[in-house]
């Protein structure tokens, strides 16, 4: 328990966090992987080059000496984190690593500034932090290793099959190179994906959504193509997968995390609300509520640019027809001229939940947003203007960003 003075301590560099919170970082990843390369094959090193991971640790760090005297408003935020280092493999051994340069690093910018007091009041709230972290992921080790179909770190999975779902987004699916099972999961949690990326020279780890429901045999990853734009270089994994990753290939696979999934043992209504490829996990959300003898009541929102980039549209449609207590309402915000209004796509334009309101606000529903993050934000922020009860409000976001330090 950190003590009243070094909580104040803590406190009172909030202001200097937020204006130079990203130098700091800066510094820090700047040092610890001069003196530590083998950490990039952890990190994102393509959010490295664009500095969006440095931006979202900025955040963390920002969110924790904000709210120093109320640790349990950032259980959520340490419960996602923990998870996401668990599909990584970190290690407690890492995190005396992590220590080093990032208070290595306040002092380098802070210079004169950082008090011998301050220093030992972030070495205090540091460790404390470190603490926590490493006993949350232990337990989730722990949880994955003796479950059926478990295990720790990389296993070897072989590709059975690659499916084209549109213009963008493909299919995998994968089954251990061992002929085991695999261990179960929630609808709505992800795997990490560890390959070897020549342009690079370093392995690199990416998050996908497992888009299926559990079977025990194979995962499903749907997997986007990021063909990159000015401000942006192409995704080195989802290229690689998509033109190199073949039927008859191994790939690395962490067992599945997360904490964002749905409740199965709920009969409440669902309101799934996607964007793009954040569909992948409202998949597995869908399948699996519609698997249910309860027949909950489930809602569907989802926007695409167009019918070519749309993935799974007609499977969509197809479980829309067959099944009476589901209902699929799609945006298209810029229709082809062969997508056809009413059959293809229900409105033009951005996902906007305003005019479909009356169709959306059920009673005791539970709200599943996944999309870019100012995508969620606008959903967000609208399903809390129709009066939805934030506890009812559920999110995802991949990559580096964290949601809930920019509301």
């Amino acid at each position: 328990m950190l003590s009243q003075s070094v909580r104040d301590t803590i406190k009172a560099t909030v202001p200097v966090l937020a204006d130079h919170g990203r130098d700091i970082i800066m510094c820090f990843y700047r040092n610890m992987l001069a003196e530590h390369p083998e950490l990039k094959n952890v990190f994102n090193m393509a959010h490295q080059q664009k500095g969006q991971q440095q931006e979202a640790l900025a955040r963390a760090v920002y969110a924790y000496a904000a709210n120093i005297d109320d640790p349990q408003s950032l259980g959520a935020l340490l419960d996602g984190i923990a998870h996401k280092h668990a599909s990584l493999g970190i290690q407690p051994d890492q995190y005396p690593i992590v220590g080093k340069h990032l208070l290595g690093a306040i002092k380098e910018v802070l210079g004169a500034a950082a008090t011998d007091d301050i220093m030992h009041a972030w070495e205090q709230a540091y460790g404390q932090l470190a603490d926590v972290l490493i006993g949350m992921e232990q337990g989730l080790y722990q949880q994955r290793a003796s479950g059926a179909g478990g295990w720790n770190g990389w296993r070897e999975f072989v590709v059975r099959e690659k499916n084209p779902e549109s213009e963008e987004i493909t299919s995998f699916v994968l089954a251990p190179a061992d002929d085991g099972p695999v261990i179960h999961f929630e609808p709505g949690q992800y795997t990490s994906v560890a390959v070897q990326v020549p342009a690079l020279g370093v392995q690199q780890i990416r998050q996908y959504s497992l888009s299926d429901v559990p079977n025990g045999r194979t995962y499903r990853i749907s997997v986007k193509r990021e063909s990159g734009t000015e401000e942006q270089p192409p995704g080195y994994v989802s290229n690689l997968l998509h033109d190199h990753v073949q039927v008859g290939d191994r790939i690395r696979l962490a067992a599945p995390y997360g904490n964002f999934f749905i409740d199965v043992n709920a009969t409440t209504p669902v309101v799934l609300i996607s964007g793009g490829v954040g569909l992948t996990p409202m998949i597995s959300m869908l399948k699996r509520v519609l698997q249910s003898p309860d027949q909950r009541q489930l809602l569907f929102v989802h926007g695409a640019r167009n019918g070519r980039v749309q993935a799974m549209k007609a499977k969509l449609r197809q479980a829309a027809a067959e099944h009476d207590n589901f209902q699929l309402i799609m945006f298209y915000s810029e229709p082809l001229p062969t997508d056809q209004a009413g059959q293809d796509y229900d409105y033009e334009g951005f996902v906007d939940v305003r005019p479909i309101a009356d169709r959306i606000l059920l009673d005791d529903a539970d709200y599943y947003i996944c999309g870019p993050v100012p995508f969620m934000r606008m959903q967000h922020d609208a399903l809390m203007n129709l009066g939805v009860k934030e506890a009812r409000i559920h999110y995802e976001v991949f990559g580096p960003d964290l949601f809930a330090e920019q509301r």
